[in-house]
């Protein structure tokens, strides 16, 4: 994948991302497919609005549909939440960095000047 359309895909994840529904929507589908009705009956909204979302989550490849003879059901995709993963996991390294850089300073205080600090 081109750094262009990586970026893309990070887009669109990341506006599908945006919405509360959405989130919630993804959290009820992580570890079971759902149909629109039960996603709509679990959280509280008409079968037209889960739709809407999980369309959304959809296009934005973060769930997948599978069929069950009438009904459409809906599950996490790890494949499409790879790229936001990919974009956050970027941040680690410079932050465990810090702190190894914190605790190796920390350690090398004397203890008396570590207790009051």
């Amino acid at each position: 994948m081109t750094a262009t359309a990586r970026r893309a895909t990070e887009e669109v994840a990341w506006h599908a991302l945006s919405d509360g529904n959405r989130r919630r929507i993804l959290a009820l589908v992580r570890d079971e497919p759902r149909a629109v009705g039960e996603v709509a009956a679990r959280l509280g909204m008409s079968q037209q609005i889960a739709s809407h979302h999980l369309r959304v989550l959809h296009g934005a490849g973060l769930v997948v549909e599978r069929r069950d003879r009438q009904r459409h059901m809906f599950v996490v995709s790890t494949d499409g939440l790879a790229a936001v993963r990919d974009f956050l996991a970027d941040f680690w390294p410079a932050q465990l960095h810090s702190l190894k850089r914190a605790a190796e300073s920390a350690a090398r205080r004397p203890k008396s000047r570590r207790r009051s600090a």
